[in-house]
């Protein structure tokens, strides 16, 4: 572990994960490395846990706030709401244990854009960081930190935090140096200058994260995995979504309002995702370019044969089998991929310039186009909005996609007014089922209306969607966006009330 640290001084701050995490006190804001179950700490918040336990089981209340990159993983997220020690989370997560509480009532959850959080951290609107729990691959003689495969938020929780525990894993290749590239050229308003990126793998930065050596509490070893959950293969559903979006960017292309070399691509994880590149990978491409938040299994393939020339995000989010690749040829995707802080793979302006193509998955969308990504039924929440809406909003193309049936068919993706709204009809531009895709560009609402039944909805749910659009026309208050208010969420309360929206 000596060549991981090499910095004297905090190789002397070397702690055990439960000295570490008994410098954690009830009450805190602790920011922690982490995004989509890459480069987050693994020993320090599972000892936390175990010391919540105790203190929770003898009548204590050892609860804090937690802030992160983006999800993390069950040793971290799902370790400390398991002993009931959060009181608040945010911006994004995925963990059952968390999300069961967040719907029981229990955990206050922010969820809120991904580009949104360094600076509103820097805004202050967060308040107080106490400590930063941040994992690295190693530690430089001068005290420069190696990113790990995630890097997030870490660049503003190392410089906002008041104290800093490091965790030094050395399963994580030390050859990832060189592969990050944070940029130290934000400021705040009214200081801020443009950020000098102007192709995807412009770097702009440098290697390596800093810290104030002085800050630092404790460093602690470990060797443990990223969490690697398998992928399950693209199943019918995700290739017929896949083949319509692939039939659209081949029809973009032809039209003239793309080259053969489309634009950055951006997606959301997923089989769907997995699906789409597959079938850029098979369709010919060479020389793509993605601008996206995480690298995928089906990226790594895509840089091995040419269609990827490069691919810049901030985190992985790869298989057991993706790990493994990743690993075998780690020097030849050093060249190609970039990891950069979150505040600048999402950035709005970023997204805007380069002209990104958004591909993201959603729970369900309304006949106008309104999208909802994050909520069922209108209350209990999924996992957040992530990074979609830094893309949809911003990007060239706001494509998102989805099944038009879920549960055995009980629910309809596609309703009459969606339950809860994280992208407007200004923000999407095309909708995706397996059914078909509907390009909203330059209609009107009732003209998306008509075009979403006819092209998205499954056959089941079809004629009960004309029935309402056709009645709200007839009926509505207004004729602009034709609604029958006393209807509009009815689907959803049907399937609350009986467990089906038919």
């Amino acid at each position: 572990m000596n060549e991981r640290i090499r910095h004297p001084g905090l190789r002397n701050l070397r702690r055990t994960a439960t000295e570490a995490a008994a410098l954690i006190q009830p009450g805190m804001t602790v920011a922690m490395s982490g995004f989509t179950g890459a480069g987050y700490p693994k020993a320090v918040p599972q000892a936390l846990a175990a010391h919540m336990e105790q203190v929770n089981a003898a009548g204590g209340g050892f609860r804090i706030r937690v802030l992160t990159g983006a999800s993390t993983a069950p040793e971290l997220d799902g370790a400390l709401a398991r002993v009931e020690g959060m009181e608040l989370r945010l911006p994004y997560q995925s963990d059952p244990a968390v999300r069961e509480r967040i719907n029981a009532g229990t955990l206050d959850y922010i969820d809120i854009h991904l580009s949104h959080v360094a600076q509103h951290t820097w805004f202050g609107f967060f308040g107080n960081i106490d400590v930063a729990v941040i994992e690295v691959a190693g530690i430089l003689e001068d005290g420069r930190l190696i990113p790990s495969s995630s890097v997030g938020n870490n660049k503003t929780w190392l410089e906002r935090a008041d104290k800093v525990i490091l965790e030094v894993n050395r399963w994580q290749p030390a050859a990832l140096e060189g592969m990050h590239d944070i940029y130290y050229g934000t400021a705040l308003p009214p200081d801020r200058k443009p950020i000098p990126l102007v192709r995807p793998d412009d770097r702009i930065g440098e290697p390596w994260l800093r810290v104030d050596p002085a800050k630092v509490i404790a460093v602690v070893e470990t060797d443990a995995p990223d969490r690697n959950s398998p992928f399950s293969a693209p199943d019918a559903t995700s290739e017929r979504i896949a083949g319509h979006v692939l039939e659209f960017l081949a029809h973009e292309i032809k039209r003239g309002r793309l080259t053969d070399n489309l634009l950055p691509l951006q997606s959301g994880v997923g089989n769907i995702s997995n699906a789409v590149f597959a079938g850029l990978g098979k369709g010919g491409y060479q020389g793509l370019t993605a601008y996206t938040e995480v690298i995928q299994d089906g990226m790594l393939q895509l840089l091995k044969d040419g269609t990827l020339r490069m691919a810049s995000a901030t985190s992985f989010s790869l298989s057991p089998a993706g790990i493994e690749a990743f690993n075998r040829d780690v020097e030849f995707y050093r060249e190609r991929i970039v990891l950069r802080p979150q505040e600048i793979s999402n950035h709005p302006e970023l997204i805007r310039r380069l002209g990104c193509i958004a591909m993201n998955g959603m729970i369900e969308a309304d006949i106008y186009g309104n999208v909802n990504s994050t909520h069922i039924a209108g209350s209990r929440i999924m996992n957040g909005i992530g990074g979609s809406g830094d893309f949809a909003r911003n990007g060239y193309l706001s494509i998102f996609m989805a099944g038009s049936t879920a549960k055995n068919g009980s629910i309809s993706g596609i309703v009459p007014m969606v339950s809860h709204v994280d992208h407007t009809e200004h923000d999407a531009m095309v909708l995706v089922t397996e059914q078909g895709l509907a390009d909203l560009r330059g209609l009107a609402p009732k003209q998306r209306a008509r075009l979403v039944i006819a092209n998205c909805v499954h056959p089941d749910y079809r004629p009960m969607l004309q029935d309402y659009f056709d009645r709200a026309c007839h009926a509505s208050y207004g004729k602009h966006t034709p609604h029958l208010l006393g209807e509009a969420l009815s689907w959803h309360q049907r399937f609350i009330d009986t467990g089906s929206m038919r």
